[in-house]
């Protein structure tokens, strides 16, 4: 029997997994028809030979019902921004989490990491894939409460599926390099979610805030004590924002 319940589709940042949402699809699963998305050459999926923001904001077009409801963290929000405004009709509301329009902070932008630890983090990922990520994660706890228990929880999901792939790693990497979305958001006109926590040392809650003036249709909503997995250390409070927002 197919089901009445909205479509929800979660998709994840760069390295990670679906295995990432399995606590807030848990939660959101009364409410809404929930599907968790690997990107491509992620999760044990094939990469793409373009493995670009456009090739994959267009592979999760194809695969997303029309008149759905997109949640991307980190990355996959810049995925998602991209695929909204490519296709304005298919996704019908936004949620943005821990994301931002540019990672890498320049004189117009100070809201995201230095270009130089960026080129860093990419030699050391050629040298050392697992450890690089794994080092990546506790960077995504930082400076939350019970951040042991935390990044503990994310190095289970890293490790649930198949590592990314090497070509998708390194298309991710230059995604986070290059991306700038800043001047065509205000075209993005979906109702827009915009959570962040108020600790992320990745995407700053400044990023969060900036996007959510600048897209026409946004709401904010920032989490004192959470960093950049907000879905992880503030499931509860991530799944009621979500449910509130979608069911407006």
């Amino acid at each position: 029997m197919r089901s009445t319940k909205p479509i929800l589709v979660l998709v994840h940042g760069w390295g990670m997994n679906a295995r990432v949402f399995d606590v807030l699809a848990q939660l959101l699963g009364d409410d809404f028809d929930v599907r968790a998305f690997d990107l491509p050459g992620h999760g044990g999926r094939n990469s793409q030979p373009n493995n670009s923001l456009q090739s994959w904001a267009d592979d999760l077009t194809e695969q997303v019902p029309e008149g759905s409801t997109v949640l991307g963290w980190s990355l996959g929000g810049q995925v998602v921004m991209r695929a909204a405004l490519d296709h304005p009709g298919k996704l019908s509301r936004l949620i943005l989490l821990a994301s931002t329009p540019r990672f890498v902070a320049d004189e117009s932008w100070s809201h995201g990491v230095s270009a130089t630890d960026l080129e860093d983090f990419g030699a050391s990922l050629l040298a050392d894939p697992q450890a690089t990520l794994l080092r990546f994660l506790s960077l995504q706890t930082r400076g939350v409460p019970d951040q042991k228990s935390l990044l503990q929880r994310l190095r289970q999901h890293f490790l649930a599926l198949p590592q990314a792939r090497a070509e998708a790693l390194s298309g991710g990497l230059t995604i986070l390099r290059e991306t700038d979305l800043r001047q065509q958001l205000t075209r993005l006109t979906q109702p827009t979610l915009v959570l962040h926590g108020a600790l992320d040392a990745l995407t700053p809650a400044a990023a969060g805030r900036w996007l959510a003036e600048t897209l026409p249709n946004a709401r904010y909503v920032e989490l004192a004590r959470a960093a950049h997995a907000p879905h992880l250390s503030h499931s509860a409070d991530v799944a009621a924002a979500i449910a509130g927002f979608a069911h407006d």
